[in-house]
C-alpha cells in the first residue's frame, strides 16, 4: 500500500497503549527486513532513515527504497526523518516524498529550538504532514556523564507545555533515561516523567535510545503516552552479526548474498521480538485498517498458533 503519515497511527497507538516501531534502516536489506516483519506480525511500521543513512545511500535510494517495500505489503508503513538536525534537510525529505519529519533541536537553546521547530512544522503542516520534535536531551553512549548528569538533561514536564504551545510539534521525543547506542539492556526509564509530560501535553511521546532500555520498563512507558519507539543499535548488532556468520559459514564464496542473507534474517528477527513487545502486534487488518479487538498471537513463520 502507498505510504501513509504517522500521525492518526501514533494518535491510535497512545490511545490504545502500545508504541508502533520506528527501525532504522541503512541499506536494502535492513529495509526489507523491517517491512516484511511488520507484514507478517499484522502491524504498523515506521521506517526511519536517519541523516547518516541519507549519506551514506543517497536521499533518492533511501525514500525509494521504503516507497518500493511499501508497496509490497498492506500494513501502513512512514517513512521518517529521523534526527534532522536543520530546516533545509527537513525540506528536502518533504520534497522526497517522506511522510513524517523530525528536528532534533535538542543541542540548541530553547528559543532556538522553538524557532526552528515552529518554521518546519508550518511548512510541513501545509501538506498535512506531521513533526516530531525532541525536547531534553538523550545522551550518548561515550558520552560517559554520572547519573545526576543524565537526569540533569531529561525533558521538564513544564517547559514541554510551552514547547508544544509555541510550535505545534504532532509528536514529542523526550529524554527519560534512555541512552543511545547502549548495547545492554539495563537503562530504567523515568516513568514518573514519562506520565508527568503524558498528562500535560497530550500528543502522542517518543522514546529515542531504546536498544538499551529495560523491556519492562518499556512496557511501562506504554501506558502513559509512549507511542513511538526508535530501535536501531539493536538491529545493526544483528546484521553485523549476521554478515560475520555468514563469512564464516561460506569462506571462499564471492557471493555477497550468503552473508547478507542471513543478516536480513537476523534483522527480522529482532523487529519480531520489538513489535510484540511493543504490542503493536495483531493490529492491522488483511484490508491495511486498524482492527477493534486485535488478538496477541505468535506468527506461524515460527511455528507458533494464535492466542
Amino acid at each position: 500500500m502507498p505510504l501513509v503519515t504517522s500521525k492518526k497511527i501514533l494518535e491510535r497507538a497512545a490511545q490504545d497503549h502500545f508504541a508502533v516501531g520506528a527501525f532504522n534502516a541503512n541499506c536494502m536489506e535492513q529495509v526489507q527486513a523491517i517491512v516484511e516483519a511488520a507484514q507478517e506480525e499484522h502491524a504498523p511500521v515506521i521506517l526511519q532513515v536517519s541523516q547518516g543513512a541519507i549519506r551514506y545511500a543517497g536521499l533518492p535510494y533511501a525514500a525509494g527504497l521504503v516507497k518500493i517495500a511499501a508497496s509490497t505489503v498492506d500494513v501502513p508503513v512512514v517513512l521518517h526523518l529521523d534526527h534532522g538536525t536543520d530546516y533545509n534537510q527537513n525540506v528536502r525529505c518533504l520534497h522526497a516524498g517522506f511522510t513524517s519529519l523530525m528536528f532534533d533541536g535538542s543541542k540548541l537553546s530553547f528559543e532556538d529550538n522553538v524557532a526552528i521547530t515552529k518554521k518546519i512544522c508550518e511548512i510541513a503542516h501545509l501538506v498535512d504532514i506531521p513533526v516530531e520534535a525532541e525536547l531534553g536531551r538523550v545522551a550518548q553512549s561515550d558520552d560517559k556523564l554520572t547519573p545526576e548528569q543524565v537526569e540533569g538533561l531529561m525533558t521538564d514536564p513544564d517547559q514541554a507545555v510551552e514547547f508544544i504551545r509555541l510550535t505545534g510539534a504532532d509528536s514529542l521525543a523526550v529524554a527519560c533515561g534512555s541512552v543511545h547506542a547502549m548495547r545492554s539492556q539495563d537503562a530504567e526509564l523515568d516513568i514518573a516523567r514519562i506520565k508527568a509530560v503524558h498528562e500535560k501535553v497530550h500528543i502522542p511521546l517518543v522514546l529515542h535510545g531504546s536498544s538499551g532500555v529495560k523491556p519492562s520498563s518499556i512496557e511501562e512507558a506504554l501506558q502513559y503516552g509512549m507511542a513511538k519507539i526508535n530501535v536501531a543499535t539493536y538491529l545493526n548488532e544483528a546484521f553485523v552479526e549476521g554478515i560475520k556468520e555468514g563469512l564464516a559459514k561460506h569462506p571462499d564464496s564471492v557471493d555477497p548474498r550468503h552473508s547478507l542473507t542471513i543478516a536480513r534474517d537476523r534483522v527480522k528477527e529482532r523487529v519480531r521480538e520489538k513489535i510484540r513487545l511493543f504490542k503493536s502486534n495483531g493490529r492491522i487488518s488483511a484490508g491495511g485498517g486498524f482492527v477493534d479487538a486485535p488478538k496477541q498471537f505468535r506468527s506461524a513463520h515460527l511455528g507458533g498458533t494464535e492466542e
